[in-house]
């Protein structure tokens, strides 16, 4: 007997059906019907220029305030290393690493006089200079203020003023001019631990040939540990951290040129 085929009565239509699609020709199917293979992501609105504006300061916000963080951790953690491998334990001579050609103070905060005229009495240094002196001060006057059993009239032939600085940068351009008559190599720097970063950020750049060795001071009654406390030991902090950010463009934008 012969198979019905889709020709007879008694066919089965989805059999002829499936008959004819087998033997037909494969033919794409018009653009209008194709399926497409993954779904398309919608279109996200674009962002107005306010809205741009707002996102780029809440994220430099966030940037100056890691920054700031940074910053605090480092002078602090800074000034209490340093207060701890540069103090002088035990009697007899300096060591040798311990001497520099000199010592350099930077006026402008509590107990940095003191620091240098002690470094200088230990011999730390062959000559002190203080950078920043307002016109007419004479050394006299200033080792008047030193507090130690010592005749002061000892050191009065080792120290030397600076009174052309009224900044950072100048008490950088001022320094490199009197180490380079004096033709010395290297030297203690001495200025407030907040302060220090940009201190040292100005004299390489004035003198970047020189050796420079921090001796942070920390100001009285600003208690490390707990600076944020104070409103004014805050103040202080920021300030001098937007200062330093300022030299720290500044400075590299003469490196550029």
């Amino acid at each position: 007997m012969g198979h019905a085929g889709c020709g007879t009565r008694d066919y089965r239509h989805h059999d002829c059906a499936f008959h004819g699609a087998k033997n037909r020709p494969w033919r794409p199917a018009p653009d209008g019907l194709r399926q497409p293979m993954r779904r398309r992501m919608p279109h996200l609105p674009k962002m107005t220029r306010p809205a741009q504006a707002a996102l780029a300061a809440v994220l430099l916000a966030g940037l100056w305030l890691a920054g700031l963080y940074g910053f605090t951790r480092s002078i602090f953690n800074d000034a209490q290393a340093a207060q701890h491998a540069n103090l002088r334990t035990g009697a007899g001579p300096l060591p040798a690493k311990d001497m520099l050609d000199a010592i350099v103070v930077l006026t402008g905060g509590s107990n940095r006089l003191q620091v240098g005229f002690d470094l200088l009495a230990q011999s730390r240094g062959k000559k002190l200079f203080i950078s920043g002196v307002y016109q007419g001060v004479e050394v006299r006057e200033l080792l008047s203020q030193w507090k130690s059993e010592r005749n002061k009239s000892d050191l009065d032939c080792c120290v030397a003023l600076g009174f052309e600085a009224d900044d950072t940068a100048g008490n950088a351009d001022e320094t490199a001019a009197w180490m380079k008559a004096e033709e010395y190599k290297s030297f203690y720097l001495v200025t407030a631990h907040y302060h220090m970063k940009r201190a040292l950020l100005e004299m390489q750049r004035a003198a970047p040939h020189l050796k420079i060795r921090p001796w942070p001071v920390v100001p009285e009654g600003l208690d490390i540990n707990n600076w944020w406390r104070s409103s004014q030991s805050r103040n202080l902090i920021i300030r001098e951290y937007s200062k330093y950010l300022a030299a720290l463009v500044i400075t590299s934008a003469r490196r550029m040129l």
